[in-house]
């Protein structure tokens, strides 16, 4: 049955939920309290783990209008289930931005009017009668307030001024601010303004930890223990425990402080709102509710909330947002203007769409420009966890599950081994039952086999190798507040770049400047500075189209306008606090040349004069500004020029964009060969434009003008140059990340041909690599979309390269070396597609079945805005791809939180804009990620494998020994899971990084054949020794049953008067001699075991402790070798010199020396054998080559024809012929275009979208 959109909350979000109303049910909870008591508690518990069967098991269903209790579903992947209670509050209104129905002395202040246009347009007015209390019905999910709506009849997240409010409406019904009643109206369904991070306290984060299953799980083993007298393994196991979760719950307080102190310095302030028009208030920041108008003082402060400019301008800093240093300049929210076409235009207010104008949570105002009676102002539109800050903390406390095989697979192999521990128990139960075993003793028993398959140390062991990977990144200055993540960067075959201030230097070098006169262009120039410039109008946008600002003396903001600034040698003066006071009029930003020094007015000069003298000086006054925008692809200011009436726009952004905004008459012919040919040598391309603008625009009125009225008819000026020079550390990285079959791709929002040029520089593009340019055009004219193919380089004929590269892909495909002779003849070239922002989009939404094609080869993404770089990561992921990104942090945030490794080039410590951060200004960082990635995930195979044989061989032994009616003593067990077990566990993490990125990766989970094979050989091989060791001493000479044994008939070369006489109690016991002991642990067999058992520990963890390719050898580990040394020398000791006192201790027989050596010798075997069968059998590259896999090598990277291929394909990975058909949806489509005859897009051709059934046939 189809779902209704009434079960959904979130609909068509990241964070959409199913939604289901349930209310309590007597007699559910009767059973299931019935149920809790006959099991000890326990079903509280599981009831306590699965969110959903504690809802249904207690609930019955009911619909939404009246639930209780509302049980949600997350619709992604993991399908995560959670539940809430419906609470209520009652509020004398119903419309959370309405009004309480009070007197008429207490309205809000603005006109009954505006009041009738915002009730019939937002419905927000409360109809209630005076007096009348409504009861609203609500839950809180995540900090997140959801409101039950009646109209909808479902329950909707609580919204506030950033959705769907004009931008008119905002400066008319919202800009004279709340009364006091209305605030604490809001207050009521918005809550304390207040990003509350709560520390919780140690009890309850001991509460919380201790009931997690794994330490449920130790307390059920700790209490079988002791009621098996093994009280003092279960002590020491309670100590490790008691540490382990004193360690978590300080790690977890540590973490929940940080964030608390990262949120606390913006949460209590005192701020100044206004009551009136002209009437303010100080008052708390938490007392802030959406609707307030705050004012923002001179000096700055720290955004208590997410507010949107109402005048003036502001220069922030948000770096604790975005990780980006620079000061940003925002301006006032522009009112409805007229638009360019004569149409009224009111935009809806979108604080991502308008982020020029929006102060977001957190971020520091540094300075504001105010003007004579009337201060900036900002209207709050959001507040708490709705903020733009509270929904990244949200991020931090609520992380979305990681998706990752290892994980998965880990659950399963330990569900495997508790399938294991049941065959365990049957046997050990029908054993016990022919023996004659009392019904206490053999339920010990059997639930003691469950305790020992399961090893309750393997979640602290299997994290350790993250803990210390995440200690070495640390040490290399790159932090994470994801560590789980750390594991998913071993995996990485696909790293994004942005180009500006992260393969390229922030600065920029000016290189060149052509001006445009005439409708054609000037020869080249170099210095801006020359005599003949100085008033030319190119100069003048140069020095007077920016977003420049002066703090603390110094000129600060975007790189490139600070550049070429300085690059015309101009002067920029701001005016004071003390001169803008002094005007009614906006005291404007003024440049001018420099060395321009005020006339020499002679003394008696009248005004008119002294005036006459000043219009000589040459000053441009910057009136206004239109900062830059991403998506706009452009900047523009209005001037006026000392002495001159008229005012003048200047315009710079990208040469495509400004080209097409300016008459066609001032654009030279050449346009845009010219603009081609400088791209294509890595230049940053500018271009400048201006525009005299008519009478009508006074000084007063372009305040309020839209940017589209000022930003057309411009006069085209011509095109300035900049140098944008290679990181010194890009080129090494990236051939790195080349060498290692990691797959990189540019993502820029810089022009197409620089992207490209700069690709070649840097090597993301081979030498001898061929760049197809797309160009998608939109449906225009009853015509479908096209995508139009060009070839950036010259190509060989068609035909000669269409076979050739064909031939390549098969090659590589291909399961056997090609002859030498087919080799000669392979074109050596790869083919790369280059794609600009706009072209993305029109693939996006037209050409779906192309997408896949064009990521699986594109290589550069030019012209990208924020949110397509986040689409482009989402649609790589789509493709199976393990994506990362590097980034500056400023335009990409969005896209560093959605790849598997986003890493944020900042110097904060702790950003929130990525997963990992680094203080490191350059892409070194990311090979060092990639190498600790692939350590710890290695490091978790290796401590998974080991912790899985520790238990397998411990089981093997138990067994054994319950065959005889015997086991391991309680000092044994110590031994061996202290000394042993946990001492190689976390000493064998400690492996750092194989300094080398090699092209092989990790396997991404435990069901590879490899893996499985290690691990069962290991198995087959301790099963084999330890069953032959056992019948073995039993077939000994010396060996006798306890009715026939007498000590002076056994020849025990160890024997002496003081030892203590060997016993052998396994068989023919009666359980009621033995009284309450019922089993001994002293005999022959368990002698035998323990050795064999406790060197095959050290062998196995010898054999899986892995060192090259991911790691460092074995020998660089200096603890796991002297946790080795020790223990081996221990066993040794115990083996071949026994001392009685340590017998006695671990409650060891006394055995003959011919079987110690016989011990010995097994045990070297098995060792042997054990590192044979892992370097040989399950590690020999070559034997899995052709035994059941085929290599795929090639001579030389760039033969591949597609990137994926040259990159994936050719590193040294394995396909096995029962499975030609790889998982991997990437794969799979390089394979698919072997057989595809129109892949690659032969130049110069077009590519129509297909149009739909009803356009088709119309």
């Amino acid at each position: 049955m189809e779902r209704t959109a009434e079960t959904y909350v979130n609909r068509n979000e990241e964070d959409e939920m199913e939604i289901s109303g349930y209310s309590p049910c007597c007699w559910k909870l009767v059973l299931v309290l019935l149920g809790t008591i006959c099991s000890g508690g326990f079903l509280l518990l599981f009831l306590y783990w699965l969110p959903e069967l504690s809802v249904k098991w207690t609930c019955r269903a009911v619909p939404l209008r009246d639930a209780r209790v509302v049980l949600l579903q997350t619709t992604d992947e993991f399908q995560t289930w959670s539940w809430v209670r419906v609470r209520s509050l009652f509020a004398p209104g119903s419309q959370p931005l309405g009004f309480p129905q009070l007197s008429e002395s207490k309205r809000p202040l603005c006109q009954a009017s505006q009041l009738e246009d915002w009730e019939g347009q937002e419905g927000l007015l409360s109809q209630l009668a005076s007096g009348e209390l409504a009861e609203i019905r609500f839950f809180v999910h995540h900090h997140m307030r959801y409101l039950w709506s009646a109209e909808s009849q479902s329950f909707q997240r609580l919204t506030a001024l950033d959705l769907g409010l004009p931008c008119a409406s905002l400066h008319t019904l919202h800009g004279a601010g709340l009364p006091r009643s209305t605030q604490d109206y809001r207050r009521l369904f918005y809550g304390a303004n207040q990003i509350d991070v709560q520390v919780p306290s140690v009890p309850k984060l001991l509460i919380k930890e201790v009931l997690n299953p794994f330490y449920i799980f130790q307390v059920f083993s700790m209490v079988l223990w002791s009621l098996d007298d093994y009280y003092l393994y279960a002590s020491a196991i309670l100590f490790m425990s008691l540490v382990s979760i004193s360690c978590s719950l300080y790690t977890l307080r540590k973490q929940y402080i940080l964030l608390h102190d990262m949120v606390a310095a913006h949460n209590i302030i005192r701020v100044t709102v206004y009551r009136g028009p002209h009437e303010t208030e100080e008052i708390f920041s938490t007392e802030l509710v959406p609707g307030d108008v705050l004012l923002v003082p001179p000096g700055g402060l720290m955004l208590p909330c997410d507010a949107v400019l109402l005048n003036g301008t502001a220069i922030v800093n948000e770096s604790m947002l975005t990780g980006e240093s620079v000061p940003v300049t925002k301006t006032a929210l522009p009112k409805t203007t007229q638009s360019a076409n004569g149409l009224l235009r009111d935009p809806v207010y979108s604080p991502e769409e308008h982020k020029r104008h929006t102060l977001f949570c957190g971020t520091c105002v540094i300075q504001t420009r105010y003007y004579s009676g009337e201060a900036v102002r900002a209207l709050v539109i959001r507040t708490g966890f709705s903020s733009s800050k509270g929904q990244l903390v949200c991020s931090i406390l609520f992380p979305k599950p990681t998706d990752f095989r290892l994980y998965r697979d880990a659950c399963r192999f330990l569900l495997c081994l508790v399938g294991v521990a049941g065959l365990g128990m049957l046997y050990s139960v029908i054993r016990s039952i022919q023996q004659g075993e009392r019904v206490g003793r053999i339920i010990l028993e059997s639930l003691d086999i469950l305790t020992i398959t399961v090893p309750p140390a393997l979640p602290a062991a299997m994290t350790a190798g993250v803990v210390y990977a995440q200690r070495r990144l640390r040490g290399k200055q790159i932090f994470s507040i994801s560590p789980q993540r750390i594991n998913i960067c071993g995996q990485l075959n696909l790293m994004c770049f942005d180009k500006t201030g992260t393969l390229t230097e922030d600065g920029l070098d000016l290189w060149g400047f052509v001006q445009a006169q005439n409708g054609s262009f000037l020869p080249v120039g170099q210095d801006v500075r020359a005599p003949g410039l100085s008033g030319s109008p190119l100069v003048a946008a140069m020095a007077s189209c920016h977003s420049l600002t002066t703090i603390g003396g110094r000129l600060s903001g975007d790189p490139l306008d600070l550049k070429m600034f300085e690059a015309t040698g101009w002067v920029l003066e701001e005016p004071t606090q003390e001169e803008t006071a002094l005007h009614d009029q906006i005291q404007p930003t003024v440049v001018h040349p420099p060395d321009q020094t005020p006339p020499e007015i002679p003394e008696g000069a009248s005004e008119d004069e002294e005036l006459m003298e000043l219009m000589k000086l040459y000053q441009i006054g910057i009136l206004m500004q239109f900062p830059f925008s991403s998506s706009l692809q452009r900047m523009s200011v209005v001037t006026r020029t000392l002495g001159e009436k008229k005012l003048v726009a200047y315009m710079k952004g990208a040469p495509e964009t400004v080209g097409s905004l300016c008459r066609k008459e001032t654009v030279p012919d050449n346009f845009s060969v010219v603009l081609e040919s400088y791209a294509q040598q890595g230049l940053r391309v500018i271009a400048l434009a201006s525009r005299r603008l008519e009478n009508k625009h006074t000084w007063h009125k372009v305040q309020h003008v839209s940017r589209d009225i000022i930003e057309c008819h411009m006069e085209f000026l011509g095109l300035v140059m900049l140098q944008n020079k290679l990181k010194a550390e890009t080129v090494p990285v990236l051939a790195e990340l080349r060498r290692a079959c990691i797959r990189p791709v540019m993502v820029t929002g810089d022009n197409l041909l620089t992207a490209v040029s700069v690709g070649r520089e840097c090597g993301i593009i081979p030498a001898k690599g061929k760049v197809i340019l797309t160009e998608a055009l939109p449906p225009r004219d009853g015509q479908p979309a096209t995508i139009n193919w060009q070839y950036a380089d010259e190509l060989p004929a068609a035909e000669v390269m269409e076979k050739a590269s064909k031939e390549e892909i098969k090659l590589m495909l291909d399961e056997e070396e090609p002859p030498p002779a087919t080799r000669q003849n392979i074109a050596d070239t790869s083919y790369h597609f280059a794609i600009g922002g706009k072209s993305f989009a029109v693939i996006l939404d037209h050409f779906p079945d192309l997408l896949s094609k064009l990521l699986l080869c594109g290589t550069v993404y030019a012209r990208m805005a924020p949110d397509q770089k986040t689409q482009l990561i989402e649609a790589l992921q789509q493709m199976d791809y393990y994506v990362g990104m590097c980034g500056d942090g400023a335009n990409d945030c969005g896209a560093l939180k959605r790849a598997h490794a986003g890493i944020s080039l900042s110097e904060l410590e702790a950003s929130v804009a990525s997963p990992f951060t680094s203080k490191t200004p350059n892409i070194s960082c990311v090979p060092d990620l990639i190498r600790e990635g692939r350590a710890a995930l290695v490091t978790s195979f290796c401590v998974f494998k080991f912790m899985a044989l520790y238990s397998i061989i411990q089981y093997l032994s138990v067994l054994l020994l319950y065959s005889i009616m015997s086991n391991l003593g309680d000092v044994q067990y110590l031994f061996i899971d202290v000394a042993i077990i946990l001492s190689l566990a976390f000493t064998m993490s400690l492996n750092s990084a194989w300094p080398e990125l090699v092209p092989q990766r990790p396997p991404t989970g435990l069901v590879s054949p490899q893996l499985l094979l290690s691990v069962l050989t290991q198995i087959l091989l301790s099963m084999g020794f330890q069953v032959g060791a056992f019948l073995l001493v039993q077939g000994q000479p010396w060996y006798r049953h306890k009715e026939d044994w007498h000590c002076g008939l056994v020849a025990n070369l160890t024997l002496d008067s003081n030892s203590t006489p060997p016993r052998n109690v396994t068989a023919g016991l009666d359980p009621e001699e033995e009284g309450d002991d019922a089993t001994s642990v002293r005999s022959f067999e368990n002698t035998t075991l323990f050795y064999v058992s406790c060197f095959q520990y050290v062998a196995v963890a010898l054999a899986f402790a892995k060192g090259r390719p991911f790691r460092q050898p074995t020998h660089t580990n200096g603890l796991f070798l002297a946790s080795l040394v020790a223990i081996s020398s221990f066993l040794l000791l115990l083996l071949l010199w026994p001392i009685p006192a340590l017998d006695e201790f671990l409650e060891l027989d006394c055995i003959p020396y011919e079987w110690r050596l016989i011990l010995l010798v097994l045990t070297l075997s098995n060792l042997l054998l054990s590192l044979s069968l892992e370097n040989f059998v399950c590690d020999c590259d070559i034997l899995w080559q052709r035994v059941c896999y085929t290599q795929r090598k090639y001579e030389h990277p760039n033969q591949a024809p597609y990137p994926q291929l040259q990159l994936d394909e050719m590193a040294p990975g394995y396909s096995c012929r029962l499975h030609p058909r790889p998982q991997a949806k990437y794969k799979r489509l390089a394979q698919e275009l072997l057989f595809d005859p129109d892949w690659p897009p032969q130049p110069k051709t077009s590519t129509k979208a297909q149009l739909p059934p009803a356009e088709s046939t119309a």
